[in-house]
């Protein structure tokens, strides 16, 4: 970004940082943010770290002097000013009263409605920046995207309304009904969210954009799947100036093919038991959920992936590639044969969810679905050989190489600081930044600006998504091997079982991938007998609700990660 001179006179002018006010107090704060962000409240406004830059922000054309003043840079997303409180939004004419929670029947609806009212009012007061020079990029929102022409560079500074980041309708923030995660604001429900004072929330916000500053290297996105987004795209840039490391450039869309599987190309595994017998209760004391520790990001960070052009192969071709010693990455059409005919374990689903135990199933899988197919059932596989898949079609890439391997690891280590410091918040915004940006590799629209569009990687989503599965099918084998228990229910990348007193089931190694207890609880007489009862997977589904005492749609609303 060019430099800028600042239309403010020299009495407008804020203090040097360093010589006006001491740092936060009560928290720990990088610097790592400064020069990057800025956080605006009621009575004054600071650097994330804490120094005091101006008093209060109570004009448009105030926040026009305060943005060109600071000169913010950006850090792999556009520079930022946060404003923190309704107070801070009171004082530029920002605010909105969309009515309550209370007099609505769905939540929607108030979210739109505040939606809009949020657009209008900004709307109707943007016309002092845009004498200034400032262009609005999109609509506005709890975001309000500003660039500016500087010679020949362009200046981009968003302004986040921190109080209406609920307005925005996005997965990553968890409407559906309720608030969920909100970035990096946190998350209401789980206790992660800013404090409701203006000043602790100012600090706690600057704590966490110095943290993401510092460990990720970029500041926040608007969403945690456009923070996921930077970090790659920082590591793209390095690697562009440096010309090591795979660069891809292009995006990966599904290529056109006939029969496509309707939802996910490779979908997430979905199975519960459907009655229980004398082995499966035996001896049995607690009910245990394993899951994978940041199952995407282990995928994610191991797994091979192919870019570039797709080529198409067709009959023997497809047949011949499919049986390679380590065919290429890509798709390919199969027949599933039906499951019922091979001597498959009867306490673990089938080995894929598009198969059907009484007739074959034409469909499309990735390459990590061929091998696990092909792998020894002992392995979690099913012990095929490509013959017996039929396979008549396919699509490779020409290149493949762990393009998000450096990217897994600059998110597992922020996560690694962030559970061994006890850091809940950034704990969980990691998780939302990795699981957000894979699954919003599948959505075009998310990434239309010709510099994003890389980004659209479905295949790539795919290939985690069945990597994360054939891993855990390899699991729950060895844990039947070792303890001669099977699962009774799997979601995504859990496994629950029912266990006897001594019994673990937990692997013993830190890695990203291996099983963790997500939860656990004794049983109990009632719970026990409810198990024995159980004639459908209903039956077995309430019985596992009932013992966790939550309600049965609690019950499936595990995440996997």
């Amino acid at each position: 970004m060019g430099e800028e001179t600042s239309t403010a006179d020299a009495s407008d002018q804020p203090t040097a940082p360093h010589t006006e006010h001491k740092r936060w107090e009560a928290l720990p704060t990088g610097s790592a943010a400064d020069g990057h962000a800025i956080i605006v409240t009621a009575e004054a406004t600071y650097t994330p770290s804490g120094a005091k830059l101006t008093g209060p922000v109570d004009s448009i054309e105030k926040l026009d002097k305060l943005i060109q003043w600071a000169a913010l840079q950006p850090l792999g997303v556009p520079a930022q000013v946060w404003l923190v409180g309704t107070g801070a939004c009171e004082l530029l004419g920002w605010t909105i009263n969309p009515g309550s929670e209370y007099d609505v029947d769905d939540l929607e609806k108030l979210r739109i409605r505040a939606a809009e009212s949020l657009g209008l009012v900004i709307t109707a007061s943007l016309p002092p920046l845009i004498t200034t020079g400032w262009e609005l990029r999109g609509d506005p929102g709890h975001v309000v995207h500003l660039s500016r022409a500087i010679g020949k560079a362009t200046q981009m500074v968003d302004i986040i309304l921190e109080p209406y980041v609920w307005t925005y309708w996005n997965k990553d923030f968890g409407w559906h009904g309720r608030i969920g995660d909100m970035g990096i604001l946190g998350n209401p429900t789980a206790g992660t969210y800013l404090p409701d004072d203006d000043l602790p929330a100012a600090r706690e916000l600057g704590r966490r954009l110095a943290w993401t500053a510092q460990h990720l290297g970029v500041l926040p996105g608007p969403t945690p799947a456009r923070t996921g987004a930077a970090v790659l795209d920082k590591i793209r840039r390095e690697r562009t100036r440096t010309g090591k490391g795979i660069v891809v450039t292009t995006a990966g869309a599904v290529p056109p093919i006939h029969g496509a599987p309707d939802g996910d190309f490779e979908p997430a595994a979905g199975w519960i038991r459907d009655h229980l017998d004398s082995d499966d209760l035996d001896d049995v004391s607690q009910i245990v959920t394993i899951d994978q520790r940041a199952a995407y990001l282990a995928s994610a960070g191991m797994l091979e992936f192919g870019y570039g052009k797709p080529r198409q192969l067709l009959g023997v071709d497809a047949a011949d590639a499919a049986s390679a010693d380590k065919p290429a990455f890509g798709i390919w059409h199969v027949t599933l044969p039906a499951g019922g005919q091979y001597a498959l374990p009867e306490k673990l689903p089938l080995p894929h969810p598009e198969m059907l135990t009484d007739q074959p199933v034409t469909t499309w899988v990735t390459t990590v679905s061929l091998e696990g197919l092909c792998a020894p059932i002992v392995d979690g596989g099913m012990g095929l050989d490509i013959d017996d898949l039929a396979v008549t079609e396919a699509w490779v890439y020409p290149e493949r190489g762990r393009a998000l391997d450096k990217w897994a690891k600059v998110l597992r280590e922020a996560r690694a600081v962030a559970a061994e410091t006890g850091d809940a918040a950034m704990k969980r915004f990691i998780g939302a930044c990795y699981k957000g940006y894979v699954g919003r590799m599948t959505r075009p629209e998310m990434w239309t600006a010709t510099r994003m569009q890389h980004h659209h990687q479905p295949i790539w989503r795919a290939a985690i998504m069945a990597h994360c599965r054939w891993r855990g099918r390899r699991v729950a084998m060895r844990i039947a091997r070792d303890t001669g228990r099977w699962p009774i229910r799997t979601m995504t990348d859990s496994w629950v079982y029912l266990l006897g007193d001594r019994q673990t089931i937990a692997d013993e190694s830190e890695a990203l991938g291996k099983m963790v207890v997500e939860k656990h609880t004794a049983l109990t007489d009632e719970t026990l007998l409810a198990f024995a009862a159980a004639e459908s997977a209903r039956d077995v589904r309430l019985a596992i609700a009932a013992a966790y005492g939550v309600g049965a749609e609690s019950d499936d609303d595990e995440t996997g990660e």
